[in-house]
């Protein structure tokens, strides 16, 4: 007797053995398979990554060449680029519900922050991802289900960078680095959180770190240096142009006046 259960025993460690293997060496599809299938469905934009590499001992999965990109109205074509992002999963519950991700770390983000219209880029994104949670909420309540939940133990957001983008600069480089970010047991008090859910609470996180004093001042600090610049050639046409218009005059101080409120100044 003790000998069948011991031959039953290790068939089911085999086949567990077996189960885990199979959903690793497929874990790196699955992610790229999810990211660029669900995320521009998320953000109602362009979002895909290049490449996933796995390690089966690990369980950790890094994430190649991510690319967020602008909503349609935006100048420039993205949102954000990361060459790496890391993600240390918990093997254990991979088979389960929800799924425990111990750490995503999203390493030197470049990031473009394009104002337009009194709003701008990350504003548009955030709104778009509010939107499709809610729309989450309101179908799963709606059929009784739940979708594949997920926990987020730690998510690290750092050395990132910030690129201000507006015509009023004219292709000027007006740049400041980004705080870093430390989100802790996102989904958790809720048993886990669907995808939407999960990235709403990181964006909006981001979405505060981008418009903080932190920024604003090094950004405004530029502005005023270009603004200064602006004055100078001002000047410089004045006295090489003795029939200098108004005109001239009026357009310089009001594209001063425009670089000085661009951040609420």
């Amino acid at each position: 007797m003790k000998k069948w259960v011991m031959i039953i025993a290790g068939v089911v460690i085999v086949v567990v053995a077996v189960l885990f293997v199979a959903v690793l060496s497929n874990l790196g599809p699955v992610i790229k398979t999810a990211v660029n299938t669900y995320g521009p469905k998320i953000t109602k934009t362009d979002v895909h990554l290049s490449d996933v590499d796995v390690s089966l001992l690990s369980a950790q999965a890094e994430i190649k060449k991510f690319y967020l990109g602008n909503p349609a109205k935006f100048r420039s074509p993205e949102a954000m680029t990361v060459k790496s992002i890391y993600i240390n999963m918990n093997e254990k519950s991979l088979l389960e519900d929800p799924i425990i991700i111990e750490k995503i770390e999203v390493i030197a983000p470049e990031i473009t922050y394009e104002k337009m219209s009194g709003t701008d880029n990350f504003q548009t994104i955030l709104n778009n991802i509010k939107r499709t949670a809610g729309a989450e909420k309101a179908s799963e309540k709606k059929s009784g289900g739940k979708g594949k939940r997920i926990i987020i133990k730690n998510f690290i957001l750092r050395d990132g960078k910030i690129t201000l983008v507006t015509s009023i600069l004219e292709g000027e480089g007006i740049s400041s680095p980004l705080p870093d970010i430390h989100l802790r047991n996102i989904g958790r008090e809720e048993g886990g959180a669907s995808p939407a859910e999960a990235l709403e609470e990181i964006f909006t996180t981001l979405y505060t770190k981008i418009v903080s004093p932190d920024v604003t001042n090094v950004l405004n600090l530029q502005l005023k240096e270009l603004g200064s610049n602006i004055d100078a050639t001002g000047k410089d046409i004045t006295k090489q142009a003795e029939t200098v218009g108004e005109g001239i005059k009026k357009e310089t101080n009001a594209l001063k006046d425009k670089i000085k409120g661009l951040l609420g100044e």
